[in-house]
């Protein structure tokens, strides 16, 4: 089977955090994570206040999403990560990049918001994934 191919090409800026184009290939389905945010498995928050502590854990929150569904982190083709504004930026990606790292990195889109739904939630993830049914 045909596995998924990211772009980065020449003339756009090169990281190695993320790519700038993706092809998922014909027999692969689709996987729609919704927001993590960093709270236990009865709601509350952990890592109040705390940028990296919530990446973290929405990140955990993450994988166990993706897991239901018969994905991993492996499989993710696009994240979008969305931050309280004022949040620290370097710390938050600095607590997850570790783990997210690889050779042909996903897409990602960020966003600056005034507040998340909520209360004292700092950053909130989704992705979508791809994978062989």
């Amino acid at each position: 089977m045909a596995q998924i191919q990211f772009f980065r090409p020449e003339g756009l800026v090169h990281s190695p955090a993320f790519s700038h184009a993706a092809v998922v290939p014909p027999g692969m389905a689709t996987v729609y994570l919704g927001g993590q945010d960093a709270v236990d498995t009865q709601g509350r928050l952990e890592g109040a206040g705390d940028i990296a502590a919530q990446a973290s854990k929405a990140l955990d929150n993450a994988v166990a999403a993706l897991a239901a569904a018969g994905a991993s982190l492996d499989d993710v083709v696009q994240w979008t990560v969305v931050m309280v504004q004022g949040s620290d930026v370097n710390a938050a990606y600095g607590a997850i990049a570790p783990r997210l790292a690889k050779d042909e990195p996903p897409l990602v889109v960020a966003s600056m918001v005034a507040a998340l739904g909520l209360p004292g939630a700092l950053i909130e993830i989704s992705a979508i994934a791809a994978i062989v049914p």
